[in-house]
């Protein structure tokens, strides 16, 4: 097992249609996991360091958060076919096919990142006061909202190019990536925020630019990987052309991606916004508790990643049954490990929050958002994998949907009437999300066991 470990970290050429299961997912998700540690580190770092400005800096994070969690949405999404398509092609041992669909996701991350920088430099300030910003924090926060979405480019080459390597069975590349984007923003953030040295005080300012920076760093090192051949794929001159044909159908896929992601991130900014009528208090509470679970989430959204290479890899070498018991393997260490995660965050809710917060209110809204979610834990576990061996197989379409009823049409009514409708407050809120989850795992697992995914063309 150390061995093995030594290799998920250092990186293998292993072949994942053909190496035992058990094997292959430790392989895969370790690196996984540490990567998607890092992307949660980003933000945890600026939470942490922010929250020392006031809770009027700290609400500026939590509302420009989720105003990114849109952008990450759309970042997510395509990354999501990306990694179907480049996993396909590997498993059909076709590396020239892979290298061309490298690129059209990088021509993907330019347009959309162009988009999101041109509306957030203009109307940065205007969307704070759309998410329920008071004047202050628009006047404490509008730069800060401004540079992280201006510098969007680097969330979606980051989410691209690591999707690529994921697919391509190089996860210990993008985990490196973000080990270095973390390094520079963890010694950057207090410099820029405090002005230690001979850097300026920035105050919330500084968190941005910091984060910013680190990320374009992590973007250098992930182009370097890609071009200098140190990647079982390698982009070469003929390549670097768009292929209308590779791109159209990276587009259709990675549009339902984009939607099945903006659609469960957009229901997050919705109950954000449900917790702004009832004061700042709440919505930090309510971030700083998010951030907890998604950072003691990050196992299973590693093991969820690794499975999505392993369907997509394995059905492309024509294991249809291989690529199912993947999942259902996955799936079960999942549900261990959630459970394990349900007691903790019974037991030790106060604490956790303590760590994020000094407010006693923000603390005791957060304590109350963590045992309430803890409450949907082991389905949740359950619906990472599934959504994403559906994803894996290239059917972005169907967890859509499920989305679409399950968060759209049941959560946020449910959150809004039980809170407001119902004058629960910020527990209506809460209560709305297991209850939401258990239903979109159901509904998933149902749909895997019709096996449809298996004859999944991309």
């Amino acid at each position: 097992m150390i061995e093995t470990i030594k290799q998920a970290l250092g990186g293998s050429l292993t072949d994942f249609t053909e190496v035992q299961l058990k094997r292959a997912l430790v392989l895969l998700a370790i690196p996984m996991m540490l990567e998607m540690v890092m992307e949660s580190l980003l933000g945890v770092v600026d939470m942490f360091w922010v929250a020392r400005l006031g809770v009027d800096s700290l609400a500026t994070v939590a509302l420009t958060e989720s105003i990114l969690v849109v952008v990450f949405g759309v970042a997510m999404g395509l990354a999501t076919a990306t990694t179907a398509f480049i996993a396909r092609r590997v498993g059909e041992n076709d590396r020239e096919g892979a290298g061309i669909t490298a690129v059209q996701a990088i021509v993907l991350a330019f347009a959309f990142s162009a988009l999101v920088s041109i509306a957030g430099i203009i109307y940065g300030p205007r969307l704070l006061a759309l998410m329920g910003a008071s004047p202050s924090v628009v006047r404490t926060g509008a730069g800060y909202t401004r540079m992280l979405l201006g510098g969007s480019i680097t969330i979606f080459l980051l989410f691209l190019i690591n999707a690529i390597f994921r697919g391509a069975g190089d996860p210990a590349f993008a985990m490196r990536a973000l080990w270095i984007a973390n390094i520079v923003n963890m010694l950057l953030d207090p410099c820029l925020i405090f002005g230690l040295g001979p850097f300026p005080r920035l105050n919330v300012l500084g968190a941005s630019i910091a984060t910013t920076i680190g990320r374009s760093i992590g973007v250098l090192f992930q182009l370097w990987m890609l071009f200098g051949g140190f990647s079982r794929i390698r982009i070469h001159a003929h390549q670097m052309r768009i292929r209308w044909d590779v791109l159209w159908n990276l587009s259709k896929v990675g549009f339902t991606g984009a939607m099945q992601t903006l659609i469960s991130s957009a229901s997050w900014t919705a109950l954000v916004r449900a917790n702004a009528t009832f004061g700042s208090a709440p919505i930090a509470g309510y971030t700083v508790a998010i951030r907890i679970f998604m950072f003691v989430v990050l196992p299973p959204w590693g093991l969820s990643g690794a499975v999505a290479t392993m369907v997509g890899q394995n059905l492309g070498a024509r294991k249809p049954d291989r690529a199912e018991a993947a999942v259902y393997l996955t799936g079960r260490y999942a549900t261990y490990y959630m459970a394990a995660i349900s007691v903790m965050m019974l037991a030790l809710a106060p604490q956790l929050a303590s760590i994020f917060t000094s407010d006693e209110m923000v603390r005791a809204q957060a304590a109350q958002c963590l045992r309430f979610i803890s409450l949907g834990n082991l389905s949740y576990g359950w619906g990472m994998v599934l959504v994403q061996a559906l994803n894996g197989a290239g059917d972005t379409r169907t967890p859509t949907i499920i989305n679409f009823f399950c968060y759209w049409c049941f959560q946020i009514p449910l959150a809004y009437t039980l809170a407001l409708g119902l004058h629960f407050g910020p527990p209506g809120v809460f209560t709305a999300i297991p209850i939401a989850e258990t239903v979109m795992t159901l509904s998933s697992l149902v749909v895997f066991r019709r096996g449809r995914w298996k004859a999944r063309v991309i």
